[in-house]
Formats: structure tokens, C-alpha cells, sequence
């Protein structure tokens, strides 16, 4: 079975589970061709990656003369699919305003798409995949269509809670809609969307990256840490008053902070000279699982930010919980499908500080309570959330795809 991959960046440092999924369906026998939009902003470093990074295919790296001639290529060869994706998008434009920034947008990608095509019909591809709704799925489905060569979308977050455009179209269009969580089917219900066609697939962890430590010995002082995008909906600035309010009240707690993004700057001045918070800047991938497993708490506070976005399911999250450290985030987006509140982690209401506090609190004290969560964590991780299950899903639904077209 030959696949090809489409997704915004490949291989991502921001998205690392897209290209761990490659690999494991390299690993399951499946040929993947990757293509990526266009070259990430910061790359991976897993050692992983080698012949992943030789193979890629930057679609907006191509010259716009080579694109051109992709179009006369597939207006010569397959002329009624060409003319059927033109009209296609002349309608889906006229959907989005028709003079919009949107509809010129869709325009700028379906002009990329006949680049798209033309490699997968030279590479024999049987299906495509993409990740995420908006963007990729857009430049996707305009290949499909001038292809002929079937297409499917795992959606995210952002892409449906913030730049969810021609949702109901996608879905119709696709083969098999995947999308990471049921809050997120049942807010495509709520679009009026049938999601007959949608698929649930976890974003999947790698259980042989992170495993449960061993011998761990707490400090002096209880270490809490967060990893992720320095962005409005991570809630670190709701993090950084709980811990300044914990410090106030005589509580030794440090918090940890790893990843760098627009807030930064914000976000170190917010926290002061605080002695007890340190912000860690960008981490590689490959040094993720040992930062996590020197925590005492691993804290993610999401909440929806100011345009409507909001996480999905932190893979981080997972990661922690696989690597034995209790976790504790908030009620928001599909976060509860995997962190059960007092089960597998705590759950507290966005945006409460002194809720946050309390909850790194009972942690620090609750010694049973944090043996309780971490096995039950574990449980839960690798029976729903592994990167195994997970992809050997996705792969028996590509399967199915091939066979039936």
C-alpha cells in the first residue's frame, strides 16, 4: 500500500506526533510519500529522521513555472477532472465570499494542488492523508480531485475551532474523516455536519520513548514543569500566578518552563524576578521524556484564548502520564477523554488560579492519591492513546479505502 502524506510542516518540532506516525506506518510495511506545505520553522532533530527529512517534498519550494506545468500536464491528461476541479473551486471560492481574502486563498492553493497531483499520479500513490483541516486539506482535496486519487483528514483543533472553513464540504468530500477526539465530532454535529463519515483517531503516543521511571526521589522542593508553545491557550500565565500565589503562601514549589513562542517575553516579565520559576527556552524532542521524568507534577492549564482556539489533546499530556508523572489540566475541548478527574490526573475550571494552586497543593500532600493517578494514567494511556494503536487504526482504514476503490 502506497500513502501519500500532506501536512503543514514535515518534520515538525511543533508537531511531532505527524511524523512519528509516518514512521510507524513505515514500520507496519505501508510505503508513505510525505509532502509537506512548506519547510517547517523549526525542525525535529530525532535521529529518527534521516531519510524522512531526504524524502520530503516542500510544496511551496516548487518554481511557479514547475507548478504551471503541472496544470497543462493534468488539463492535457485528465481533462474532465480538471474541469470538474475548476469548477469546484469556483464554487467553494463563491461559498467563502467570492471576493474574500479566504476564497483568493483557496484560489493560491488550488494553483499549488496540480503539483500535488502530478507527484502522486508519477508516484503511484493509491490514497493521500492529510493533517489538519485548513491549509493542507484545502491543496488536498483540489489534487484529489484533479488525481482522482481518493483523500482523507485528521483534524485537530485549531483547524476546526478557529480556521474551519468548508468543514461540511470536507467531510463530504473525504474518504473517512479522522478528527482526535468526541468533543470534536460532536462539535462538527453541532455545525449541522453528518458525521456519519467521521472516524475517531487518537493522536498517539510513542510507549517505547516514554516509560513509566524508575527510582524516582523527590527534591527539596516539589517541581512542577509544562512543556509547549509559549500561546495564549497553553494557560502558563494562569500556571505562573498559581505557583507566585503558592510561593506567597510559604509553599516550596518550582515550576519549570520549557518551549518558547510569542508570549515569551510576556510571560518572563509576568513571572518577575520570581527565583522559583525558570524558563527553559526550546526543547528538542529527544530531550522531552528526561525533563518530564525529573518532574514531581507535569501542568498544563488550557483554556480557549481570545479567537476562539483551544487544544484538542495535548500530546504532551500523554507523555507525562506514560512516564509516571501525575498530571494536572483543565476542562476544556476533549482534555476529559484522557485526564479523569482523581483517575488518571486533575481537573480544575480554566482560568482559576486558586483552583490550580490547590490542585499542585494536594499533589505535593497526597502521596496515595499521585500512586493512584500515575497507574491508572498508564492504563489509560496505552490503551487508548498509544502510537500503536492508534496508527494500526489509521492504517486498517487506508486499507479499507484501497480495496474498495
Amino acid at each position: 500500500m502506497k500513502i501519500a502524506y500532506l501536512a503543514p510542516e514535515i518534520p515538525a518540532l511543533s508537531a511531532t506526533f505527524v511524523y512519528k506516525e509516518i514512521l510507524k506506518l513505515n514500520d507496519f510495511g505501508t510505503d508513505v510519500v510525505p509532502f509537506s506545505v512548506h519547510k517547517p520553522h523549526s525542525e525535529a532533530s530525532d535521529p529518527q529522521l534521516g531519510e524522512l527529512k531526504e524524502n520530503v517534498i516542500h510544496l511551496y519550494e516548487a518554481a511557479k513555472w514547475t507548478v504551471f506545468l503541472a496544470h497543462i500536464y493534468l488539463l492535457f491528461t485528465k481533462p474532465i477532472h480538471y474541469l470538474r476541479t475548476v469548477l469546484l473551486v469556483g464554487k467553494d471560492m463563491f461559498n467563502l465570499g467570492g471576493v474574500s481574502r479566504k476564497a483568493f486563498g483557496l484560489g493560491f492553493r488550488f494553483f499549488y494542488s496540480a503539483f500535488l497531483a502530478k507527484a502522486m499520479i508519477k508516484n503511484q500513490c493509491q490514497h493521500l492523508h492529510i493533517h489538519f483541516a485548513h491549509i493542507p486539506t484545502d491543496i488536498g482535496m483540489y489534487a484529489s480531485s484533479l488525481s482522482g486519487i481518493s483523500f482523507s483528514v485528521t483534524a485537530h483543533a485549531n483547524d476546526l475551532f478557529e480556521r474551519g472553513w468548508l468543514l461540511k464540504q470536507k467531510v463530504e468530500r473525504s474518504a473517512f474523516f479522522a478528527t482526535i477526539s468526541e468533543f470534536n465530532k460532536r462539535y462538527l454535529a453541532g455545525k449541522g455536519i453528518n458525521t456519519e463519515n467521521v472516524q475517531i483517531v487518537r493522536c498517539g503516543v510513542d510507549d517505547e520513548q516514554f516509560t513509566q521511571r524508575e527510582n524516582f526521589v523527590p527534591g527539596k522542593n516539589f517541581k512542577v514543569g509544562v512543556v509547549g508553545r509559549l500561546v495564549e491557550k497553553k494557560g502558563i500565565d494562569t500556571l505562573i500566578h498559581a505557583v507566585a500565589l503558592m510561593k506567597k503562601k510559604g509553599v516550596d514549589v518550582e515550576l519549570y518552563v520549557a518551549g518558547s513562542g510569542p508570549l515569551e517575553s510576556e510571560l518572563t516579565k509576568l513571572a518577575g524576578e520570581t527565583k522559583n520559576i525558570s524558563f527553559l527556552g526550546s526543547m528538542a524532542h529527544t530531550d522531552v521524556a528526561k525533563f518530564i521524568s525529573s518532574l514531581d507534577a507535569f501542568v498544563l492549564p488550557c483554556k480557549i484564548d481570545i479567537n476562539g482556539d483551544m487544544d484538542g489533546i495535548p500530546v504532551v499530556l500523554m507523555e507525562a502520564m506514560l512516564s509516571g508523572v501525575p498530571v494536572i489540566s483543565t476542562k476544556v475541548s476533549g482534555i476529559p477523554e484522557l485526564v479523569i478527574d482523581e483517575v488518571t490526573g486533575l481537573l480544575v475550571e480554566v482560568d482559576n488560579e486558586e483552583a490550580l494552586a490547590a490542585a499542585i497543593s494536594r499533589l505535593r500532600i497526597d502521596s496515595e492519591l499521585r500512586e493512584t493517578m500515575i497507574q491508572g494514567a498508564i492504563e489509560k494511556v496505552s490503551r487508548e492513546f498509544s502510537l500503536n494503536v492508534n496508527t494500526q487504526r489509521l492504517r486498517s482504514l487506508f486499507m479499507n479505502v484501497v480495496e474498495n476503490s
